[in-house]
This record gives structure tokens, sequence and C-alpha cells, in this order.
């Protein structure tokens, strides 16, 4: 392999660590827009007593924001402790908040006999602060208040939707006796959910303590920044057509924008270029589609299967991923009315497609869809957000739709 031949793989393996679509940015300068969001988790931090919820769809960067919010803190607050924890469904009040503590060290300093070292120090994990009985929101203010006494502790607690209610209620309790008591600490609780009613069934006790904290979509000027940001990163850069393209593909989800950033870019490379062009996005494309998770893909195949040929399913789906939406990603049946034209060519008006959109609410073909409101008012949104981008792509792959459809 020549020296130019090694320099492009190297580039190429690069870009794998810039854009990262499987998993959250954990480095600040790879992390790109929602100032707002980081200047508000910034406040709840600089304020004694003040905790924080960040909640929105799944896959808007919740994580992305939390890995990264401890290097926007500067220096002036001290020696910083940010342990994150994933809970999942068999969780308890306690297992969380051991896992946590056991992420952070402590120094021991035992002292020794005049013939030995002065003292001697060792690491043990923080979790001994919780004692071996019982961990009650008390036990943790008490542990918490050792913890500030020499840091900033800010205990990320991820997928807190999946926790069953009584946990829940005992966070509840937990960021109240510590807003209580003025603890300089800061618990930042981040799950998936339209609103707060969803993860808290009684938020109203904690609202004076608890900063509620939105992350919609991207905007298109921040996905566009993930994909300036990574390029620059690389020394490459992109054309105002292909960004375009990129941002309009991504409906506002930074997933597809590091996903195609990736394949992009690497399109790029292999043709040994440095500029990402169209064309490099149209292979980004293929590969997005070639590479999706089995259950984005198996879920499209099955929610479009069927005998007959003439059958609407997919470009009724298609219309719906077109379709204007609310800000929690609920369209109507006359929001997809005007797609299903755009894309069939044909004048099509609700009674043609409303058996398809109740389809697709139904186990007959996935769910694809969650229905809200009542006859004649329902509403609809996509189960799983990053289904909507890929049923896009296979739009255009198709045919069904060209690139000025996403205007």
């Amino acid at each position: 392999m020549t020296t130019n031949e090694q320099q492009w793989q190297d580039l190429a393996i690069e870009a794998g660590r810039v854009f990262t679509p499987t998993s959250p940015i954990d480095e600040r300068s790879l992390f790109a827009g929602r100032e707002e969001q980081v200047r508000l988790v910034v406040d709840v931090v600089n304020q004694k007593g003040q905790h924080a919820i960040l909640y929105g769809e799944r896959g808007v960067g919740k994580t992305s924001l939390a890995n990264v919010l401890s290097s926007f803190l500067g220096t002036a607050t001290g020696s910083i402790l940010a342990p994150r924890v994933n809970c999942d469904t068999l969780d308890s009040f306690e297992s969380v908040w051991r896992k946590a503590f056991e992420q952070i060290h402590l120094t021991r300093r035992t002292p020794q006999s005049r013939f030995e070292d002065p003292e001697k120090r060792e690491l043990v994990a923080a979790d001994e602060l919780l004692g071996e009985g019982s961990v009650t929101p008390d036990t943790v203010r008490r542990a918490l208040t050792v913890l500030s006494q020499t840091s900033l502790p800010i205990f990320i607690i991820d997928e807190f939707d999946r926790l069953a209610q009584e946990p829940r209620r005992a966070f509840a309790d937990t960021v109240k006796t510590l807003s209580d008591h003025a603890v300089r600490s800061t618990v930042i609780l981040v799950g998936v959910a339209d609103s707060v009613d969803q993860l808290f069934q009684e938020h109203e006790s904690v609202e004076r303590a608890l900063v509620q904290i939105q992350m919609p979509r991207m905007s298109p000027d921040e996905i566009d920044k993930i994909l300036s940001t990574g390029v620059g990163r690389l020394g490459m850069s992109i054309e105002a057509a292909a960004a375009n393209r990129v941002v309009k593909l991504s409906q506002g989800l930074p997933h597809y924008a590091h996903l195609l950033g990736l394949y992009a870019t690497r399109a790029a490379i292999d043709g040994q270029s440095v500029i990402v062009t169209t064309n490099s996005i149209d292979r980004a494309i293929d590969r997005a589609i070639n590479g999706a998770q089995q259950s984005i893909r198996g879920g499209y195949e099955y929610a479009v299967r069927s005998p007959r040929k003439d059958n609407l399913f997919a470009d009724v789906l298609l219309s719906c991923a077109l379709a204007t939406a609310n800000e929690l990603g609920f369209f109507a049946a006359q929001d997809v009315r005007e797609q299903v034209r755009k894309v069939t060519g044909k004048k099509y008006e609700i009674p043609s497609f409303a058996q398809h959109l109740n389809e697709f609410c139904d186990e007959k073909r996935g769910p694809i869809f969650q229905k809200t409101g009542s006859k004649r008012r329902f509403r609809y949104r996509f189960l799983n957000p990053l289904m909507q981008p890929y049923v896009i792509m296979q739009g255009l792959r198709a045919g069904r739709i060209n690139t000025t459809s996403l205007d």
C-alpha cells in the first residue's frame, strides 16, 4: 500500500470516529447545536437546590447532551463528578443509586505505625457512603452531602422512563429532600416522553426544584452544524446542495445526520476526494438503507407487504413520512392527502387511504403508527422516529419521489 493510499484509509477510519450514528456523542468538540438546552442545564447546575428533567422523543440527542455537560461547566465549579446510569426495567431506586455511586472512587487514608509510612492511601468505591442497609431518599441526601464537601456531584439518570412507578416516586422524593436541604449537587433525569406528566405522575410536588427541559427535534441549522463540524474535523468540505439534502432527509434526528455524514464522507474518500457532493449523498442513501437496523428494515417490509402489485401501502406510508406534523410528530389524514397526490400523481380523497392508516396502527402491519384522538379527529405518528427518514430514503431509491419532493 502506498503512502497516499494509507492516508485515504486513515481518513476513512477517522470519519468513523467523527460521525457516530450508533452511539451518543461523548466529546465536546464533536457536539453541535442545542445551545438553548445546554444553557438551561448549566443554569440548573449553577443553582443550589435545582435539578432537571430532560425529555423528548427517542433519538433526538438527550444522552449526547448529558455526556458532554461537564465540559460546559468550566473550572470555576471545581472538581466535577458526573456519573451516568442507564436504567432498565428491573432496576429499583436502590440499584440505580448503587450503580451510580460505584462509578465514583474516593481516597481512603489509613494511619500506619511509626515504622511505616505516616498514612496509607487506597481507592474505594463511593457506594460505601450508602451503607449496607436499604437506600432511601434520605440515605442519598446524606451521601451527596459528604461528596459535595470536596466536589460538585452531577448524577445523570438516563432512560428514566424504563423505571417502574415506585422508583420514580422515590426519585421525586429525593429531588425534594435535596432541594429542601440545599445540598450542593444536581440530579438530571433523562427520559423518552412527550411531557413530564408521562415520567412523573406527581411532578407538581417537585415543580419548584425540577426544571423541565424539552428536547425537540433539531432545527435545520443544527443538523447542518453537525455536518459542518464533522467534515471540518476531517479536513473536508461539503457542497451546499449535498448538505441541504442531508438536512432534509434527517428530519431533525441527529442519528441520520451522523449516519449519512459517515457514509457520504467515506463515499467521497473512496473516490480520493475531500469534497462531499450530491453523488456522495446518493451513495450514502444506498448504504444507509442496506445497513439499517433489522427492526427498521423488517418493520418497513412488514408494513407495506401485499400480494397485490397495485396496492397503495408503500405510497401511503411514504406520504405520511412527508406530511407536515406538529411539534410532537403527529399528523392528520388531511395532512397526508396532498402528499398522496404528489407521490402517486393521482387525486385520492381520504376514504381511499383511511383504511391504510388504520392498518398501520394495528398489529396486522406492525403497528408502525401510534394513533390518538377521536373519530374524524384522529392523529398519527411513527412509533419509532427513526422509521420516518428510512421510509423517505426508500421512496427516493424506488423513484417514488425525487429530491424536490423534500422541499
